[in-house]
């Protein structure tokens, strides 16, 4: 579900539906308008926002519909991933089926659930003044938040299932944390690519506007604000980003090839390579026929796959005391 909720997040994103709701309703905005008075009353509210005025002057009722139903769904879905989280863990909370130590963990990821919507509203405000889009920044803050929900979860259902990497070679598990933390950083620096629309920009590849990087790489003042205001400098981080995952990839890979690490890990490495592999080639595409829909999305689940893949090799790699949970008998 979660991973579900990412892609209708970008679907959000890339058909610019995200600021048709102006509303942030926890409780009522659960139901969609019913009536056509409603339906006015919420056209009406969005054509009050900068986004309306400055891009999409003239879209009538019907119009609006589109990208409504696109944004409303993105937020009911959060709200189900909240019961269908929250409902279950109660019940098992008392009666006692939690295996220990868990606890902590599931009420942490409850809270970050709660949190995550709650910077969603955030990011959608940002959109609401003087501009067509919401603010880059917190679109990466509210992509990163969510994948750090996803590898959470994983870590906490990985540790019930699996025992730890307790006897991988300890060499290792530097090198496989920091191809998690590369993959997640390319992930942010995507973000920063979808809230800007970067990407939009420079579509070919390898080159970009006729060399391996542009020439007004750094044309703001201060320097740093280019990594995240100039669209080329955003673009080419991406894609600087995106090599230096790879060769990390590849090279632990190589290493662990190499090395009598088991199978549960080796069957991780493999995996995580060849995801990578096939997210290169999406990225590519979708930067060639300039962003369509179909394969930004495919995209967006290629960055999935290698995140889940990296999580578990670094959970392949990991070193503690954990132990698989087994139920025990009932003592007489």
């Amino acid at each position: 579900m979660v991973i579900a909720m990412m892609v209708i997040g970008a679907i959000t994103r890339l058909t610019e539906s995200g600021l048709s709701i102006v509303e942030w309703r926890p409780l009522i905005g659960t139901l969609p308008p019913l009536s056509t008075i409603e339906w006015t009353r919420v056209f009406d509210l969005y054509q009050q926002t900068s986004e309306y005025k400055l891009a999409n002057d003239g879209m009538n009722l019907i119009e609006f519909k589109t990208i409504f139903w696109w944004e409303y769904i993105h937020r009911l879905w959060g709200r189900i991933i909240g019961m269908v989280f929250g409902v279950p863990f109660l019940f098992f909370l008392f009666t006692r089926k939690i295996p220990p130590g868990k606890t902590p963990h599931l009420i942490t990821l409850f809270i970050l659930g709660g949190l995550q919507g709650v910077i969603g509203w955030w990011m959608v405000k940002s959109g609401f003044v003087d501009r067509t889009d919401v603010s880059q920044y917190r679109l990466a803050i509210h992509l990163g938040m969510a994948f750090f929900i996803l590898g959470y979860i994983l870590w906490v259902a990985m540790d019930i299932t699996h025992a730890r990497g307790a006897h991988t070679p300890q060499a290792l598990r530097p090198l496989a944390m920091i191809v998690t933390m590369a993959v997640f950083v390319t992930i942010l620096s995507g973000g920063l690519v979808a809230g800007s629309n970067a990407g939009l920009i420079h579509n070919t590849w390898p080159l970009m506007d006729g060399g391996l990087m542009p020439t007004d790489l750094f044309e703001m003042e201060p320097w740093w604000l280019n990594a995240f205001e100039n669209l080329n400098t955003i673009q080419f981080n991406h894609r600087i980003m995106a090599y230096v995952t790879t060769g990390l990839v590849l090279l632990l890979w190589a290493k662990g090839r190499a090395t009598p690490i088991g199978t549960r890990a080796h069957k991780a490495l493999s995996w995580l390579a060849l995801s990578v592999a096939i997210q290169i080639c999406l990225g590519v595409m979708t930067l060639l026929l300039v962003v369509p829909l179909p394969i930004a999305v495919l995209h967006q689940l290629g960055a999935v796959s290698v995140f889940c893949l990296s999580v578990w090799n670094l959970h392949a790699f990991h070193d503690a005391k954990a132990t698989e949970f087994r139920r025990e008998a009932p003592q007489p």
